[in-house]
């Protein structure tokens, strides 16, 4: 509306006459404007912060915004957050390395396969598996099966 740029000089009431609009249209219309412009506020500030970290939910970024001293509902964070496609990136989860099958070394042929057991102690198995040395360990851990 026009009317709110000449606020201030010119008495509402006249606004308005001039404008051709009631004066509880304009006050209906200011009011709904207000939340609009504390919503955009807001927004910028969810997407500063999720922007600069993409690994934070709508939890954290509620609490970041109250030490920012905005007085947010976590609920409304989330609702702004997929409204805007901000929700965090996940990260890969950890998968541990067992084993390195590409190497150079020969790879030692399993001769037990195909074979049929009929007795007890017939098959006997060894393992051997090098793990990252810490303190009080040893490098090698030798499992025998049978």
């Amino acid at each position: 509306m026009m009317v709110s740029g000449l606020q201030g000089m010119i008495a509402v009431e006249r606004m308005c006459g001039l404008a051709g609009v009631s004066r509880s249209g304009y006050y209906r219309y200011w009011q709904a404007s207000s939340p609009r412009r504390e919503e955009a506020g807001l927004r910028d500030a969810i997407q500063r912060l999720a922007l600069a970290n993409p690994y934070y939910g709508y939890r954290r970024i509620a609490v970041l915004l109250g030490r920012e001293a905005w007085h947010v509902n976590h609920k409304r964070v989330l609702r702004l957050m997929r409204e805007d496609n901000l929700l965090c990136l996940r990260r890969a989860a950890f998968v541990p390395m067992t084993t390195n099958s590409r190497h150079g070394w020969r790879i030692v042929p399993n001769l037990a396969r195909g074979l049929e057991l009929a007795d007890i102690d017939q098959l006997w198995v060894a393992d051997i598996t090098y793990g990252a040395p810490r303190p009080g360990w040893s490098g090698v851990h030798m499992t025998g099966m049978h």
